[in-house]
């Protein structure tokens, strides 16, 4: 064998070796990137943005594949599931539908739905000023507050904190909701919705029964509860702070004066007499008790 017959064999042999291992590394990258491909499952998402208390139906979610080992506790895949069920969140369009944002099946739409078990939903009239400019909005959080006039001191208003921290369950009415929906446009917030505990409720409408309302927003982050004794008008004024008015006392009751005891009479005298064989006993009688009390001693009756 010649010297060109020896390198074209070993030619042929390196080529036949690359050849090889080239198919053996292909075919482990393909059945590499084939195990390493993950699963999906079915998952529903808002097609668009859903509003709390919507009744939802079969345009408002779509079907999405949905990595298996990132699903989401409670995700649905059936859109059958959820038509028919009200939701008691704002869904961002292309978010996950789960169970924790809808209504119980059969509970409806709308707000009801929304108010957690204790609470209780209570609506309050505002304006462009007490509603913070339309800055509160479905949910904020916020500070009722309440001015009134004082009834220890005439003409002297009053400023405190009745209620704080409260969440803005709704902003505007529902007509006012739909129409902007439909327009495009802000909502005009004149009734704003609070969730509030049974006794917040209680004390929200005192103060619009004794004064006017007003609504602080505060900081989402901020969840410490407002502390404050309430303000005059007279202190911003710079007037000095009335006097606490004064108590009358009762006057303390004299101490029980002891009687003596009323010492029994003495017994009457008494006499014995013997007659014979008959014994007796006859009182002594006072000579005094003989005269008659209702003759004056002037005319005493002769014995």
């Amino acid at each position: 064998m010649n010297r060109n017959t020896r390198l074209v064999a070993v030619l042929a042999v390196a080529l036949l070796a690359a050849t090889v291992a080239s198919f053996v590394v292909y075919r482990a990258l393909a059945a590499g990137s084939v195990s390493q491909q993950p699963q999906t499952i079915d998952t529903l998402v808002a097609a668009e943005g859903i509003p709390a208390g919507t009744m939802l139906t079969r345009e408002h979610v779509k079907v999405v594949q949905w990595p298996t080992a990132s699903r989401l506790e409670g995700s649905l895949g059936d859109p059958r599931t959820v038509v028919d069920r009200g939701a008691i969140v704002s869904i961002a369009a292309n978010e996950p539908i789960t169970e924790a944002k809808l209504a119980a099946v059969g509970a409806g739409a709308g707000l009801p739905p929304t108010i957690p078990p204790g609470m209780r939903a209570m609506s309050v009239r505002v304006n462009e000023v007490v509603g913070v400019a339309g800055f509160v909005v479905p949910g904020t959080r916020v500070d009722v507050l309440v001015t009134f006039e004082s009834r220890t001191q005439t003409s002297d208003s009053v400023a405190r904190v009745v209620v704080s921290n409260v969440q803005v369950l709704t902003a505007g009415t529902r007509f006012d909701q739909e129409k902007a929906r439909q327009d495009n446009r802000p909502i005009p917030t004149s009734v704003v919705t609070l969730l509030v505990t049974p006794e917040d409720a209680q004390r929200i409408a005192l103060a619009a029964a004794d004064g006017t309302i007003t609504l602080t927003l505060r900081n989402p982050l901020d969840n410490a509860p407002t502390e404050s004794a309430g303000i005059r008008a007279g202190g911003l004024r710079g007037e000095p702070a009335p006097a606490p008015p004064v108590v009358a006392r009762p006057a303390p009751r004299p101490a029980p004066v002891a009687v003596a005891p009323v010492a029994p009479p003495p017994p009457p005298y008494t006499v014995e007499a013997i007659r014979g064989a008959k014994r007796t006993t006859e009182p002594v009688k006072n000579e005094q008790e003989e005269k008659p009390r209702d003759v004056p001693p002037s005319q005493e009756i002769p014995q």
